[in-house]
């Protein structure tokens, strides 16, 4: 064989990886090589990621072209930062769901894991709506706690209201995205989000400008647009879900509740969703402490960046849940070995991908930001978040990675405990004080966030080389 014949086999080896990664059928990952694996589940995790976070983005750049652009950014951005809680209570499901769903397949047992993923999944629903209707009831005294003026809180009031009433579909489309990718199925998670987001950047000029019959809603047109592409992508899941073709073997009967199995879920889900509530309840703090030392301005300059900041690491976030699977799965099968080469393999690509776009924001952040909003002062504040924040980013990888180890395995108080002391008693603590003893503002919190989670990803590793991960039952 010539050298260009070699090189043209590799070349369609790498497509066929690729095209295999996006076709959608659960594979045994406890077999073969750990490197094509994490191909395998890293580019359409990366690439659902990426439409989650464009959903924010979306929305920012419809409404910051409104009249009223920094109420409705600041409005945005504040909401997004409350529905934190409910991203938190979906990802700590949807960890515990992926922990679960990849034992039970790792262990070759598909009808358990499919009654485990059905039990997460009315357990979520209820949680969802009494969440949803405090949000709904309380949405501009919500706004107000968050630090908006009362001229942008009763502005942004009805979007508020609509996000959180409609919260159930966030949760529902990252529960179920974890169940699939607990099951090794992760294009269908992607192909879900990328139904929902082409439906919404399709709905929101509509439902924001008005077209033909439909009225011109503004800024709650934005929240009307994504509640209904969120809307259109739990119906996908849930038809693949229950399709009989499923590696999940999911009957009627699971749908009846068994609340010895939900004790089980809830004690892996509970540390999961602690972890996430304290951090997002940490960048819930950082964005009042931003809206009431730089004022209307820098509370949209941060919300920005803070989107932009989303859109470039969640790729990073989804590579990372590629560990999850692995880890949950060769634990199953009593592969230790093999799950912790998966870990490695797995950060190394994440740093790769996080210098990447580290030097990609570096350069590139005054053209991302003057995209989405064209006041001057919004831009500046917006620039200078991103390139002290994206500091950080190669940190923020590994720690992606290993906390996605430790939850994989079903270690989920692990990564409780790091966030704790990481958000709470040392990064919330850092901004106050940069922000106001030092007087330097808004930047105290953009430096403290590089700041802490380097600290976390420290503490992470030497928690992770001590391996309680590897002995942990589910």
């Amino acid at each position: 064989m010539t050298e260009t014949q070699q090189k043209q086999g590799k070349i369609a080896a790498i497509f066929a990886l690729i095209k295999q990664s996006l076709q959608g059928k659960e594979i045994d990952y406890t077999t073969g090589s750990i490197r094509r694996s994490v191909i395998l589940l890293a580019i359409p995790m990366m690439l659902e990621m990426m439409m989650e976070s464009v959903f924010a983005l979306v929305d920012l750049y419809f409404v910051g072209h409104l009249e009223d652009s920094s109420y409705a950014i600041q409005a945005v951005g504040l909401t997004e930062s409350v529905l934190t809680i409910t991203y938190s209570l979906a990802v700590g499901m949807s960890m515990a769901a992926t922990a679960i769903v990849a034992r039970r397949i790792g262990e070759k047992n598909p009808e358990a894991a499919g009654k485990a993923g059905i039990q997460a999944i009315l357990i979520a629903v209820a949680i969802t709506l009494l969440l949803s209707i405090v949000g709904y009831v309380f949405g501009t005294d919500i706004l107000l706690l968050m630090g908006a003026s009362s001229d942008a809180a009763a502005y942004g009031t009805n979007f508020m209201r609509i996000m959180m009433g409609s919260s159930i579909f966030i949760m529902l489309l990252f529960l179920i995205n974890g169940i699939f990718r607990g099951a090794g199925n992760a294009a269908i998670a992607m192909k879900s989000l990328w139904i929902a987001n082409i439906c919404n950047i399709i709905l929101c000029p509509i439902f924001i400008n008005g077209w033909g019959p439909i009225p011109a809603f503004g800024l709650e047109g934005a929240a009307i647009a994504t509640t209904i592409g969120r809307g259109i992508g739990v119906c996908y899941q849930l038809y693949h879900l229950f399709n009989v073709g499923n590696t999940l073997k999911i009957t009627v009967a699971h749908l009846k509740p068994d609340f010895q199995q939900m004790k089980a879920i809830i004690v892996v889900a509970a540390p999961g969703i602690l972890q996430f509530v304290i951090a997002s309840c940490s960048w819930i703090f950082l964005a009042h402490l931003v809206a009431t030392t730089g004022g209307d301005h820098g509370s949209a300059g941060y919300q920005t960046a803070l989107r932009l900041m989303m859109f470039f690491i969640l790729p990073a976030w989804g590579l990372s849940n590629a560990v999850a699977t692995l880890v949950g799965q060769n634990l199953g099968a009593g592969q230790i070995e093999r799950a912790e080469e998966s870990v490695l393999k797995t950060a190394k690509y994440n740093v790769i991908f996080m210098v990447i776009i580290t030097i990609l924001t570096l350069v590139g952040a005054t053209v991302f930001v003057s995209f989405f909003t064209e006041d001057i002062l919004v831009q500046e504040i917006a620039v200078r978040a991103i390139r002290i924040m994206s500091l950080g980013y190669i940190f923020y990888g590994i720690g992606m990675v290993l906390i996605n180890t430790f939850n994989g395995a079903g270690d989920t108080w692990t990564p409780t405990y790091i966030n704790f002391f990481g958000f709470w008693l040392f990064q919330i603590p850092l901004a106050y004080v940069l922000a106001n003893y030092f007087n330097i503002k808004e930047d105290g919190v953009f430096i403290a966030i590089p700041v802490a989670e380097t600290a976390i990803t420290i503490a992470g590793y030497i928690l992770f080389k001590k391996g309680k991960w590897k002995r942990i039952q589910v």
